[in-house]
């Protein structure tokens, strides 16, 4: 039966052999239909894959946030042709990922959803960070606004104390230093912070340590890379 196979991507530049298993890659070759995120980074993922020379022959459909619920119900008639691909930007697809919308489809539809191996960030910064790996939360994005995003903070700092749990966040790597100025600013000096950047790349940085010793490292950046942030708070 037609299915769709959710294949993971690389966390960035690293060569896709380093990081995906030959089960994931072997998939690659039998597949000629992607609802991809963005074009242009699928084609040269897909490339760096072993399917250089053969992208022109592959089909292609993006699906992202402007997708429209309209869209995205069109795309099911893909699977009468045959299996496709789903392709996120980075990581696991569906996984704080508009291509969600096309997964819960196929369930709806009956189509077989076949999920693939490949890198995580989000469980490899929480592997790296000696933090609850029993208990934890992925709360995503935290607001845009300043004000909102203090408010926010607080309230997950209290969750994390209440019930002993790691909270998970991401954000647009632009902000990753205004979300750890605000982190410093908001949170308890006992509360415990990782910042995890770069996972797999060889500039990785993976860093735990309490908002008080970070509030120390004044010249610590982050810059405009890849970041998963993770805290838990002291229970009172």
């Amino acid at each position: 039966m037609n299915s769709l196979y959710l294949i993971p991507s690389t966390l960035g530049d690293t060569p896709p052999h380093q990081v995906l298993p030959d089960g994931t890659l072997d998939v690659l070759p039998k597949l000629s239909v992607f609802v991809v995120e963005e074009l242009r980074s699928a084609r040269r993922f897909l490339s760096a894959a072993g399917l250089k020379g053969k992208i022109d022959g592959l089909e292609f459909h993006t699906l992202n946030e402007h997708t429209t619920p309209e869209e995205i119900e069109a795309l099911g008639a893909l699977f009468d042709r045959g299996s496709v691909g789903l392709i996120t930007e980075a990581g696991l697809p569906a996984v704080a990922d508009p291509g969600a919308a096309l997964v819960a489809l196929c369930h709806r539809k009956g189509i077989p959803v076949v999920p693939l191996v490949g890198p995580s960030s989000l469980m490899l910064a929480l592997m790296a960070s000696g933090l609850n790996g029993q208990s934890f939360a992925f709360r995503g994005y935290l607001p845009a606004k300043s004000n909102e995003r203090k408010s926010a903070i607080k309230k997950v700092e209290k969750d994390s104390s209440l019930f002993s749990q790691t909270q998970i966040f991401i954000e647009t790597p632009y902000r990753n230093d205004a979300l750890l100025a605000d982190f410093l600013a908001g949170l308890s000096p006992a509360t415990l912070l990782c910042i995890a950047a770069d996972l797999t790349l060889p500039t990785q940085t993976i860093l735990t340590q309490t908002v008080s010793e970070w509030r120390r490292k004044t010249n610590f950046t982050i810059g405009k890379r890849p970041c998963v942030f993770l805290i838990l708070a002291q229970s009172n």
